[in-house]
């Protein structure tokens, strides 16, 4: 099947109350597991865990890839860039966060002895 044909039947299809509902309730959970998750880190560790996040989100950049590639239409096309230019940014934030955590916590470098 076409991404072009996936679109149009996407926008055709009318969505059920219960699917809607069902779509609510995880979202609602996973806002509560997220919370409860993130505020028992310790604070000595939310670099780490922020910078891992942001290098995990190339997935997004990979599903941006692919929307674009898909896309027949122009507003798709639009969206799939934006969406590509964003995780390009924070990937590469998440590695510059990365780098810095790491030598901030490397310790000294030690000089070579002519």
């Amino acid at each position: 099947m076409q991404a072009s044909s996936v679109l149009t039947l996407a926008a055709t299809t009318q969505v059920s109350t219960e699917l809607v509902i069902f779509g609510l309730y995880v979202f609602v959970l996973a806002v509560f597991l997220g919370f409860e998750v993130i505020t028992k880190v310790p604070p000595t560790l939310h670099t780490p865990l922020m910078s891992g996040a942001n290098a995990i989100s190339g997935i997004t950049l990979l599903g941006a890839l692919v929307s674009v590639v898909g896309a027949a239409v122009t507003k798709s096309n639009i969206l799939g860039f934006v969406a590509i230019v964003l995780a390009t940014v924070n990937v590469i934030g998440g590695f510059l966060v990365t780098d810095r955590m790491l030598r901030m916590f490397g310790g000294p470098k030690k000089k070579k002895s002519e």
